[in-house]
Order: C-alpha cells, then sequence, then structure tokens
C-alpha cells in the first residue's frame, strides 16, 4: 500500500481510535506450496495495550494448515470509502471536464503473528473479550468450559491471537489539495449524502492543515 506523505497517520492515536470502530476485515493467510493465499472476512476486537487482535474461526475452515506452516499474516481493515467524481477535482482556473477522478478511503493493515489457540479456558477467555468488546452493554452469557450455553461449542471453533509486528495505516483526502478544492469537495459530499460520504467528509475536514508541504 502506498502511503504519501499527506495520506500519513499524524500519530498512532489516530489510526488506534479509527481502528477502534471499524473492527471488521479481511486476514489475509500466505496459502501451501501451489495454493493462493486464504483471504478470510471476520470480526475482530482489537487491543491497543496487548498490541494484538482476537477473533476465531470454525474449526472446519480451510485456512488453519496454511496458518500454521507460515503465521505471519495481514489483517487488513477498509472503510469510509467514496468515490470522488473528476469535476469536484478540477483546478480552479481550468475546466471542469479536466479534473481526475479519485478515491478517497481509510485503510490499517495490521502486520501479524498469528497464534492459534485450542485450550478450552483459553478459547472461552478469548470469546468473552470479543463479546465484551461488541457487547459493552452486555446481554449474552458469558463462555465457560463445561457451562452453558456456550461451553459445548467451544471443541467447534479455534481462537486466534493476532501479535501485532507491524503497522501500516493511511487517510487518503486529499489533504495536499488547494484549499479551494477541498471546500468544493466538502461541499459535494454534503450535496450528495451517499452511504459514506459523512464519513469521508468528516475526515477530510479533520485533516485540513496537517499536510505542510507545497499547495
Amino acid at each position: 500500500m502506498l502511503i504519501r506523505p499527506w495520506d500519513a497517520p499524524r500519530d498512532d492515536a489516530e489510526w488506534q481510535r479509527w481502528l477502534g470502530r471499524h473492527d471488521f476485515g479481511q486476514l489475509a493467510v500466505n496459502g501451501l506450496p501451489g495454493d493462493p493465499p486464504h483471504v478470510q472476512p471476520l470480526h475482530f476486537a482489537y487491543d491497543p495495550e496487548r498490541a494484538e487482535a482476537v477473533t476465531h474461526l470454525a474449526r472446519p475452515n480451510p485456512l488453519w494448515s496454511a496458518l500454521e506452516a507460515d503465521p505471519d499474516v495481514l489483517l487488513s481493515v477498509v472503510d469510509d470509502y467514496v468515490y470522488v467524481p473528476g469535476p469536484w477535482q478540477a483546478p480552479p482556473d481550468g475546466p471542469a471536464e479536466h479534473g481526475v477522478p479519485t478515491s478517497f478511503y481509510a485503510a490499517v493493515q495490521l502486520r501479524c503473528t498469528a497464534h492459534v489457540v485450542d485450550d478450552p479456558d483459553e478459547k472461552a477467555d478469548l470469546l468473552n473479550r470479543q463479546v465484551g468488546h461488541f457487547q459493552p452493554e452486555g446481554g449474552s452469557a458469558s463462555a465457560a468450559v463445561g457451562e452453558e450455553p456456550y461451553g459445548r461449542l467451544l471443541s467447534g471453533i479455534r481462537g486466534l491471537r493476532l501479535e501485532v509486528v507491524d503497522v501500516r495505516a493511511k487517510f487518503k483526502y486529499a489533504s495536499h489539495k488547494p484549499e479551494e478544492i477541498q471546500d468544493r469537495t466538502a461541499a459535494e459530499l454534503a450535496a450528495r449524502g451517499g452511504s459514506r460520504d459523512a464519513a469521508a467528509r468528516e475526515h477530510q475536514l479533520r485533516r485540513r492543515g496537517m499536510w505542510s508541504g507545497a499547495r
């Protein structure tokens, strides 16, 4: 993933806050020799204090052999993406039809070392951590070995602790463009009102002035 200076996060807190709210991604696992990579969509819970993400998958999932052969994996999360029409990005002194279309998006890629969790008590703890993240209001019973309702289901899953070893983050919202173009794009996003336009506009406005390069 190419990250230009104006698309880089201001600090770790920026991408960590975003990742705390965007907890569905794709786990990429290198395939065994002769096989393509595995790409598994999944929910996860990221813990910045432990520098790890936790998740679980069904025991019959076909990626386990590949993951155990090579635990170096990539967890990729992309959201707040929109298509930006060319006229919105046109130079102020040129015709609108000469503007270059682009994409706005936020992305975080976590390179991780995967640790498979098979111990029943550890799996129960991992599940409770996930549920605690997604349901802080409660409402579900805790998982515990030998106890209803989830104890008997533990054998059907394997847990995953994804130890983060490197992070690449990107917030592509034209922070390097002249203010006139940024103002125009923000106004157009507000007017269009698509499903992700408000989130993209919020990123764009929040990151104004972060890039001190040439305008």
